[in-house]
């Protein structure tokens, strides 16, 4: 046999479970109301069958007293014959009920047949004439002229078997129907006790997307219930915001696009208008060169959003010194200082374990939006702290009080805070963004706050090293 063969063989049992948790529960009550049924009826069984056999015993041992008496006084043997006939008139004609005197002497004997000479002192159990007997043998002492005699009491167990037989019937019968009426009212019980449930199935099916804001109920339910159904509806919470989201930044797509192809669209049909000379046909590319430039840095940002997304952690990782770095980034950036009229000052220093390019990135990008937002602002400060475990990089720069509600989404995609700025060309929404990606593939977290007028906008990193002692350095004018 193969074991593709065995396969389904294996499997087989557990087709047998009901697929209802009303059936499984019916089921399981059924099963351990047959175990406790029968341990109950074998108990049962057990205490009445020793019952039954002590009062057989008791009534042999009361009939052997009896007959003993009529025998301790009896030594004449002319009076035996009264004593042989009693026993006969004791012993019924259907022989139930038996009796066997032995003695050395013949004249005090009661011998009636041989059925009882297997009887051993005390009680025992034999077989005679197809019947099984209970015995009890006991010798009465010698008294006169009478030797020491030995009597034997036979009764047939086959009444108290017929008992023992009708009790262990009824135990069975009674077991039967007693799992019987358990397992229907253990499947109507269930089936009351699982009635939330069903309603609960009916409202998750009446869910969809067409309405988002629909919940389950958690009200008059089983405790049991209320707990999976706060987590089911934090799910559907997660679940909008993450809808909303994904249609905000759709919609957020769709104008960032919509603007530089309108442009170039624009451009290209005013150039195609009339006959142009070579100037203006080179002024009209350069100008599409800018437009397709920018498209080419939102797609670029969207893509590498995205493998974050997906769980892309950073490659490539080396010691890096946050202040080396920060002063890398500025020399990029020493045009854009220059126009603001904007000094850079880093203070302390750290070393994480990092993708330099990533990393510059981000920081890049930092200052960049510090630049770009400060409100008479002529320093921008980048602290570096070493916090326990973690490296601290916060950018200041002194700019307009942001209400909490934007400092919650300055790092969501395509989200200003100046909405006047929100067709500007410079910039398209999405620097903090890829901020919040680059710091998430190195297993950080970044962060934004307002401290004494300032804006403080960075992230957190696992640390490789101690911060260097603070110092203080200036770039650029």
């Amino acid at each position: 046999m193969t074991p593709r063969s065995l396969a389904p063989l294996s499997l087989a049992p557990l087709s047998l479970a009901p697929k209802s948790i009303a059936g499984r529960l019916a089921l399981m009550f059924a099963i351990a109301t047959s175990l406790v049924s029968m341990l109950a009826g074998v108990a049962l069984f057990s205490f009445q069958s020793l019952e039954l056999k002590r009062h057989q015993a008791e009534e042999l041992s009361a009939r052997s007293q009896i007959i003993e008496a009529m025998i301790r006084k009896l030594e004449d043997p002319t009076r035996w014959p009264l004593m042989t006939d009693k026993l006969k008139s004791f012993t019924p004609a259907d022989g139930s009920l038996r009796y066997r005197i032995e003695s050395a002497d013949p004249r005090f004997r009661f011998t009636p047949g041989t059925a009882l000479e297997p009887a051993r002192d005390g009680l025992g159990v034999i077989h005679a004439d197809g019947k099984r007997f209970m015995t009890l043998a006991r010798r009465v002492p010698a008294y006169g002229r009478r030797p020491e005699v030995r009597l034997v009491i036979a009764a047939d167990t086959a009444p108290f078997d017929a008992s023992r037989y009708v009790l262990g019937v009824a135990a069975l019968g009674m077991s039967v129907l007693t799992t019987g009426l358990v397992s229907l009212l253990g499947w109507w019980i269930a089936r009351r006790g699982l009635a939330p449930v069903d309603r609960l199935s009916h409202r998750a099916g009446a869910l969809n997307p067409a309405d988002l804001s629909l919940r389950m109920p958690t009200r008059d339910l089983p405790v049991e219930l209320v707990g999976l159904m706060s987590a089911f509806n934090g799910a559907l919470d997660r679940l909008q915001a993450a809808y909303e989201r994904l249609a905000a930044f759709n919609a957020d797509v769709a104008h960032e696009l919509r603007t530089p192809l309108g442009n170039l669209i624009g451009q290209t049909q005013v150039a195609l208008s009339r006959p142009r000379d070579t100037d203006e046909l080179e002024e009209t590319l350069h100008s599409n060169l800018e437009e397709l430039e920018r498209l080419r840095t939102i797609i670029n940002d969207m893509l590498f959003m995205a493998r974050a997304d997906q769980g892309a952690l950073a490659a490539n990782l080396a010691p890096l010194s946050l202040a080396a770095l920060t002063h890398k980034t500025a020399d990029f950036l020493d045009v854009l200082f220059e126009d603001a009229e904007v000094r850079l000052e880093v203070r302390g220093d750290a070393t994480v374990n990092a993708d330099a390019a990533l990393l510059g990135r981000a920081v890049t990008n930092l200052l960049d939006n510090a630049i770009r937002h400060g409100v008479a602002c002529k320093t921008v400060r980048v602290m570096i702290e070493p916090r326990d475990k973690a490296v601290c990089l916060s950018v200041r720069n002194r700019g307009g009080p942001i209400p909490e509600a934007h400092l919650a989404r300055l790092f969501d995609r395509f989200y200003r805070v100046d909405r006047a700025r929100e067709h500007s060309g410079e910039i398209h929404g999405l620097g903090l963004a890829v901020v919040k990606a680059i710091v998430l593939m190195h297993g950080g977290s970044v962060f934004a706050r307002c401290e004494g007028g300032e804006v403080l906008i960075g992230f957190l990193l696992p640390g490789s090293e101690g911060a260097v002692s603070p110092e203080r350095e200036t770039v650029g004018v």
